[in-house]
């Protein structure tokens, strides 16, 4: 009896929305985290200052974060397979015209259709699928399954990126990034199960929901909280790798990591964010068990700490090998387990029916914070020849995050607690 209540239990969670839903975010996750390897070949391929291709990947991460609330709405008011098809296209388009592209405008131009077309395809509308349709005892950790998929792609893109990369120039990895987006359309007939929201959720508009939402002093805390989020986040998967190649120690060509053909800086940064994603899968599974019976707002406190701790001894440690894996593997541990906490919070409080366009606007924050943490990366860098003050300033707004989510009031709001 006890085994095939197991097995039930594992039925009710590993559902086909679940899984399709699991590859479309780690196709799209993989080409988006790769981005940081193409800094310097691109900068060297046109000779330009680091700023200005900093400035592309920065514009792609603000049209992500614009086009999330939009791509969510359509979603929720259209259909999420009709959002995933129209993201698709705009990223493989993106792609394709960033490959032809020879000025900083154009690529900069450009990125804001790979932003968009990440907006329709990635975790944000991702999320809200995953929410709306799993069992209320699963939701968290369905959740926190669909983010470690993410994870998985940032194990495999910048890895295949680097290899691709000694095999043809930046231009023409970006073709094959295109073919690879669509190649995601493949598993949309997996996302066919009905949603299970409420009869007080299907009569309330979305306006009435946002309306709710928007009155709520929680609602502006999550906010600003997701901000440093996105802010660590984005500045490490674009600039990490660069700042790994002119600040770290050299490799001992003696040594485990030359062993495993990690012979330089560059190898080694593709292998620090792989790394991150790697150990991000067990932090965010581990993260969604966790806020299905724990606060969220303290779970999120508590992560938000640790970040701005691992920072912090980051940047006071002389920079070898072993303090770069040694970060990338507790980094990673907390890289995106404030997803599922985030996209639940939100379920939770507001309801499932508009989940995804109110996590598409919390997500806006996110991407604010990414813009600002790309773009000073390269300006900052440009400016004074190192990265350090990028990195203090993370520290700070990471402590701010601990700070706003303390108050949050975690209880389900009106028409949301009514089944």
């Amino acid at each position: 009896m006890a085994f095939n209540t197991i097995r039930a239990d594992r039925a009710a969670l590993i559902t086909p929305v679940l899984i399709g839903s699991c590859v479309i975010v780690l196709i799209s996750f993989a080409i988006r985290s790769s981005f940081g390897l193409f800094q310097i070949p691109v900068a060297d391929s046109f000779g330009w200052p680091r700023a200005e291709f900093s400035l592309a990947i920065a514009i792609q991460n603000l049209a992500w974060g614009i086009g999330q609330p939009v791509f969510s709405a359509f979603a929720d008011r259209f259909g999420d397979r009709r959002a995933i098809v129209l993201g698709a296209i705009v990223y493989a388009l993106g792609l394709v015209l960033s490959a032809y592209g020879t000025t900083a405008v154009e690529h900069q131009l450009w990125n804001i259709l790979i932003g968009c077309g990440i907006a329709g395809t990635g975790i944000g509308v991702v999320v809200a699928v995953v929410g709306r349709t799993a069992a209320a005892e699963h939701r968290s950790l369905s959740l926190g399954i669909v983010t470690a998929a993410a994870s998985a792609g940032q194990i495999v893109g910048p890895p295949v990126t680097a290899w691709l990369l000694g095999m043809m120039d930046w231009s023409g990895v970006f073709l094959v990034f295109a073919g690879v987006s669509l190649s995601l359309l493949m598993f949309l007939p997996l996302l066919r199960t009905p949603a299970p929201v409420s009869r007080a959720e299907l009569e309330e508009s979305m306006g009435a929901v946002l309306r709710r939402a928007m009155r709520d002093p929680s609602f502006f805390l999550i906010f600003v909280g997701f901000f440093s989020c996105g802010y660590q986040l984005g500045f490490v998967t674009a600039h990490f790798p660069a700042f790994i190649a002119e600040v770290c120690g050299p490799i001992d060509p003696s040594g485990l990591l030359a062993g495993i053909g990690v012979g330089d800086t560059t190898a080694l940064g593709a292998l620090a964010i792989a790394v991150i994603g790697f150990t991000n899968i067990a932090g965010t599974l581990l993260a969604g068990k966790l806020g299905s019976f724990l606060p969220k707002k303290n779970l999120l406190a508590a992560i938000y700490a640790g970040r701005t701790l691992i920072s912090a001894w980051f940047i006071l440690t002389p920079m070898t090998p072993l303090t770069v894996l040694v970060f990338s593997a507790v980094m990673g541990s907390l890289w995106l387990a404030t997803v599922p906490l985030t996209s639940g919070l939100v379920a939770h409080i507001w309801g499932l029916r508009y989940m995804g366009t109110l996590y598409g606007i919390v997500f806006f924050s996110h991407q604010l914070g990414s813009f600002l943490g790309v773009w000073m990366g390269g300006a900052l860098y440009d400016r004074f020849g190192s990265y350090d003050t990028v990195w203090w300033v993370g520290v700070g707004v990471g402590l701010l995050s601990v700070i706003v989510h303390l108050p949050v009031r975690e209880a389900r709001s009106d028409r949301a607690a009514m089944a």
